[in-house]
């Protein structure tokens, strides 16, 4: 009767964990802001930049640690191509937004959140757009069923503090502000964006999202969370609750506090018991803040945002899926953050678009273990609007560089430079490898052949276009 008993748990045992891996999974998406490839414990940060990041560190532990994580250079790119799967050219959200007009993703553009929405999910986003400040480009407009946070970014948080502000002297120069809004519904404003405010809002966020959490557990729905944090963007500064906790300094007093917002995020996935159906992830949306006194740091890799070095582009890539992501997997495979538009649509049986070119290709198998590498080889590398080289497995070819954020030329090369970046992970000794490995112009060119005959074929979006957009006209 004993061995039946056991028997029959085992089998109940493995109908249930099939009927987990069979049906779509939650996804928790979790994207810092300016935050380097080097402040976690696990990529050699933590208490080497003042304070232990346990929580997500552990995430590491219990599941995929990327090595070779790729973004955009900078901001809004960064998030146009990780909500549509396309390099963020082709929307025409290739550079911040710096000068004025309307900017953001066109209605065209299927995001993210809309096609997991059409999968059946139910979507919400807490955190910072800065995908489009404007009716019609909010994320409520864009796929999502509720979303808390700022539209574009907190140096603006400055502002309302700043006498020499004049909030009168353009339309897009004004106060920004917290906002919330439902499906189709126009934004409300709920308070400036100010200072004080500046230094709470990660707080309220996570507050936020921890109740969706727990409303979103028990029901017949999948559920897709986007969380996009303000910090680690400038002003780097804690909350009252952490000022002066860890002794070190406002940077590691805010790593201390992302690492706890994240491990209470952690904490309700797992109290609530849907861990098992719930993919976790943590990345960000480029390199560190690269100016004084908020500077972040990128580990090994030189360079901060904007630059389209390492730092620039590498970011720390966490996943956990209990049962489906094996626990402990390191690699330094080459990922783009465009690949999670493809791999979610997989795994939440979603459609991707065939009446455009997308440029992530699906991870599930790798992410899963049931690929020993990532089917991605190459990635073209922008800052803003202009072309600076490409990616291709453990080389580097660059035709244009610049080395700071700010102050520093973009230097143009007739002859591209080529970097090893196993032996050269800081990109400083491009003639060492040249020479005897000029081969590497051929696959890698190719990849950038190929790129421009896309662009070609499907003409980027003019930045600043209006909606109604319809492609060809």
């Amino acid at each position: 009767m004993r061995s039946m008993t056991v028997a029959l748990l085992l089998m109940m045992t493995i109908s249930g964990q099939s009927a987990a891996q069979d049906s779509p999974p939650n996804i928790v998406l979790v994207f810092m802001d300016n935050f380097g490839w080097g402040e976690l414990g696990v990529y050699g940060g933590g208490v080497l930049r003042g304070a232990a990041t346990p929580r997500i560190d552990q995430l590491a532990h219990e599941g995929l640690q990327l090595l070779n994580f790729n973004v955009e250079a900078q901001c809004t790119p960064s998030r146009a191509a990780i909500m549509t799967g396309r390099y963020a050219i082709r929307t025409g959200n290739a550079s911040v937004p710096l000068g004025s007009g309307e900017y953001g993703l066109t209605r065209w553009e299927y995001t993210m959140p809309e096609m997991l929405s059409d999968a059946g999910y139910r979507t919400a986003m807490f955190g910072k757009w800065h995908l489009g400040d404007s009716p019609g480009r909010y994320p409520t407009d864009q796929g999502f069923d509720e979303w808390f946070g700022i539209p574009n970014s907190s140096d603006e948080s400055y502002w309302p503090d700043n006498d020499l502000f004049r909030p009168d002297v353009h339309p897009q120069a004004r106060y920004e502000y917290v906002m919330e809004a439902e499906r189709d519904q126009t934004p409300r404003q709920i308070e400036i964006y100010d200072s004080e405010k500046r230094l709470t809002i990660d707080r309220e966020i996570t507050d936020r999202a921890v109740d969706f959490l727990r409303r979103s557990a028990n029901q017949d729905q999948p559920f897709f969370m986007f969380v996009p944090y303000t910090q680690t963007h400038l002003p780097v500064e804690p909350h009252p609750d952490f000022k002066g906790s860890t002794g070190n300094g406002h940077w590691a007093d805010v790593l201390a506090q992302t690492d706890r917002y994240v491990g209470e995020l952690l904490d309700a996935v797992d109290a609530l018991g849907i861990a098992e159906n719930t993919l976790f992830i943590f990345t960000a949306d480029n390199g560190p803040e690269g100016v004084e006194p908020h500077q972040g740091f990128a580990g090994p890799w030189r360079g901060s945002y904007f630059t389209g070095l390492e730092g620039s582009l590498r970011v720390p890539f966490l996943a956990r899926w209990p049962g489906q992501i094996s626990a402990g997997t390191v690699s330094n495979d080459i990922v783009h953050e465009m690949d999670l538009f493809t791999t979610f649509a997989n795994l939440a049986d979603g459609q991707v678009p065939t009446d455009r070119v997308i440029d992530g290709v699906d991870q599930s198998d790798f992410f899963l273990g049931q690929a020993d590498h990532s089917p991605r080889e190459s990635v073209v590398v922008y800052v803003g609007n202009e072309l600076y080289g490409v990616k291709w497995r453990d080389w580097k070819m660059m035709s244009k560089e610049i080395s700071t954020v700010a102050g520093d030329p973009t230097r143009s090369y007739g002859f591209p430079l080529i970097y090893n970046l196993l032996l050269d992970p800081r990109e400083e000794y491009p003639t060492l490898h040249t020479p005897p490995n000029l081969w590497v112009r051929y696959p890698a060119g190719e990849v950038l052949v190929e790129h421009a005959r896309s662009l070609q074929e499907e003409p980027p979006i003019a930045p600043g276009t209006p909606d109604p957009y319809v492609p060809g006209r």
